[in-house]
């Protein structure tokens, strides 16, 4: 009797399933991005979402919601219903918040059980930048003034914790300096404070700072990736320079967990499509951030690797100011 129950169960919810996915979506889609305009995280999700909305049918609207590193946007995320119609771009600081509260004694603002990975699109490593006018030419002159006097260099990021903090208190953490830590909203605030001379230095994928270095404004000193970058060919690696500072900024799709499967399972086709349209391509192309995509299980697996080495790193520079 409990299995015939059980099938007549299950047949009913066949065709409430199948009815899911094809009437999802019937209205806009929100896709929220942690940040404040004109970061890696934004400038992702631009180009993206009308190529999804154009294969959904309905559009996708961009909500920034920067703070706290990204931290006020991902909870916001994490408590929305998981219907589909909330969704994020997020970068690697999903993973790096959470250990953080944790070291500093905060009550947690999500965990990222909460989300449910759909695919990543981009991974760059972050570039080692200051202003034209700086007098630091190399990395190693960069260093012997912050020893000389320490705490006095600034820099930008996107927030306590945020990705390009983490990036830079990793190459200080292990050049064994202390730097000026001044925090933005967002890649776009943090690139501009720079510009303006209000911070000495910062780190930023290529692709959120190359028209800068094209027009001789900001000086790369190094690259925080394995290898060099194509676009940077004569710029060393802190790792040939002999820093363990190797650090990438990936960007990736995420929804709250709980999705409905065949919501899922159509959000996964549809950005599969969209990261290979060459009008999205093309964008991405030209801002020097080449699309890395990974679909959902691919993702899972490199963003739970990338939890693990985040939290090692976190736990290894110790509480932040």
């Amino acid at each position: 009797m409990n299995r015939g129950r059980a099938l007549f169960a299950a047949a009913l919810l066949c065709p409430l399933a199948a009815l899911a996915a094809d009437s999802y979506p019937s209205r806009p889609i929100t896709l929220v991005v942690p940040f404040s305009p004109g970061g890696v995280s934004d400038t992702t999700a631009r180009p993206l979402a009308p190529v999804i909305a154009k294969r959904l049918g309905q559009p996708v609207i961009i909500e920034n919601r920067p703070g706290a590193g990204g931290g006020v946007g991902m909870a916001h995320v994490a408590k929305a219903a998981p219907d589909g119609y909330t969704l994020m771009m997020a970068l690697a600081s999903i993973s790096a918040i959470p250990p953080a509260d944790k070291l500093t004694g905060k009550a947690p603002s999500y965990s990222t059980s909460q989300f449910a990975a759909i695919a990543r699109i981009s991974a760059d490593p972050t570039v080692l930048v200051v202003r034209d006018d700086a007098p630091w030419k190399s990395v190693r002159e960069l260093v012997e003034a912050a020893k000389a006097k320490p705490g006095t260099i600034s820099f930008s990021s996107s927030g306590i914790y945020g990705t390009t903090h983490v990036a830079m208190e990793r190459f200080a953490h292990a050049a064994g300096i202390k730097l000026l830590h001044v925090p933005y909203g967002g890649g776009g605030e943090q690139v501009t404070a720079l510009l303006g001379g209000h911070v000495q230095a910062s780190t930023q994928t290529y692709g959120n700072i190359s028209g800068h270095i094209k027009s001789g404004k900001f000086k790369p000193l190094a690259v925080q990736g394995a290898e060099r970058l194509a676009s940077l060919p004569d710029v060393p690696t802190l790792k040939e320079l002999g820093y363990d500072a190797e650090y990438y900024l990936w960007a990736g799709l995420f929804a709250p967990t709980g999705l409905p499967e065949p919501v899922m399972a159509k959000l996964r086709t549809v950005v599969k499509e969209a990261a290979a349209d060459p009008a999205f391509v093309k964008a991405m192309t030209g801002m020097g951030t080449p699309v890395q995509y990974l679909d959902a299980p691919e993702f899972e697996a490199f963003w739970r690797a990338d939890e693990r080495h985040q939290t090692q790193i976190i736990n290894s520079i110790g509480k932040l100011e």
